[in-house]
């Protein structure tokens, strides 16, 4: 790092990676890209005046480099991850980090013997509408929380059962680790850990082996809920979650674009019942969320503290999707 700029190296130059980039800010520099796809590596570099590289090892021998972003395939999440952390450098690797829990046990001990900070790309915590549910939340606006009820689904396209997220042996399964883990991750967020993990994946409508829904309900030791669904068969891509307290909700909806205009209401429970006091807020700028991650993560480098969705918020989402799996006949670890 010179002059509190962060040297960024980007291994996976597709769209998320392309976001990664757009978001880095003055505080960052991407200084090298790299992908397996060398003309992808190479058109991300040009478009930054960083370096391209078709092997990702090489990048971690660059000392410009301080932080490295991974968004590959699932299959190489961990692994990546790891050279990373044993290489001195800080990481921010994509959700759900891993295709397996036990990928992420050697991961969070090198983390810890090195001392380097490993963030989790959960990145809808820090769309607008979330951060403003967390601080009604924390400021107890809603009383004691009960429980949470949430959907997110897209409706795929041709030839989707024919992409990698297809694979097992590259992805870990379908939708229930795509879209599942930010509707895990949040849940937790709100709720706290989950003593009690039931659910059911299936698929539907795919001709793929894995999973084009799952359905989870989780509960707290305290008994609080998530009832959770996530679909590649919503066939109009949405995003719905309700946030339920003794004297009030929360309803957020939409995560802009295609999603629709992200919005957030506060139903306000008055002594008498009846018709809520209600506010609304609406978001209809663009996201800014991937920006926002990334400046909390700078952060934390500088400031020395613990990232605020780590390794052991990865390990634990995967921990509950493998149950779900097993429990439905998805034994993609054979």
């Amino acid at each position: 790092m010179t002059d509190d700029v962060f040297g960024v190296a980007i291994i996976g130059c597709g769209l998320i990676g392309q976001k990664r980039a757009a978001a880095l800010s003055a505080r960052a520099k991407l200084v090298a890209c790299a992908d397996k796809d060398w003309p992808r590596a190479e058109k991300l570099a040009t478009s930054r005046g960083a370096r391209a590289f078709s092997d990702w090892q090489d990048v971690l021998d660059l000392p410009d480099v301080d932080i490295v972003i991974i968004a590959t395939l699932h299959d190489s999440l961990a692994e990546l991850t790891l050279a990373a952390a044993q290489a001195g450098k800080h990481v921010l690797v994509e959700k759900p980090a891993a295709r397996f829990a036990a990928e992420l046990v050697p991961v969070m001990a090198a983390a810890e013997a090195t001392g380097v900070k490993v963030h989790v790309g959960f990145n809808h915590r820090y769309h607008r509408a979330l951060r403003k549910a967390k601080e009604i939340v924390h400021d107890g606006a809603l009383g004691e929380l009960m429980f949470i009820r949430a959907r997110y689904g897209h409706g795929g396209r041709i030839g989707y059962d024919k992409e990698w997220r297809s694979n097992p042996a590259l992805s870990g399964g379908g939708e229930l680790i795509d879209q599942g883990p930010h509707l895990i991750d949040l849940s937790r967020w709100f709720l706290g850990e989950f003593a009690d993990v039931s659910g059911f994946a299936n698929t539907y409508y795919w001709d793929m082996p894995v999973d084009d829904n799952g359905f989870m309900l989780l509960k707290t030791d305290r008994k609080q809920a998530a009832f959770l669904h996530v679909s590649c068969t919503e066939w109009k891509n949405m995003f719905s979650m309700e946030i339920y307290g003794k004297i009030g909700k929360l309803e957020i909806s939409g995560l802009g674009g295609s999603y629709g205009v992200e919005r957030l209401t506060h139903y306000h429970m008055l002594p008498e019942m009846g018709p809520p006091e209600t506010t609304s807020w609406e978001y209809p700028m663009a996201d800014n969320s991937w920006s926002v991650e990334l400046e909390e993560f700078y952060d934390d480098i500088k400031l020395d503290r613990p990232s605020a969705a780590g390794l052991a918020d990865a390990y634990e989402s995967l921990k509950i999707i493998e149950k779900i799996y097993q429990e439905s006949g998805y034994d993609h670890r054979a």
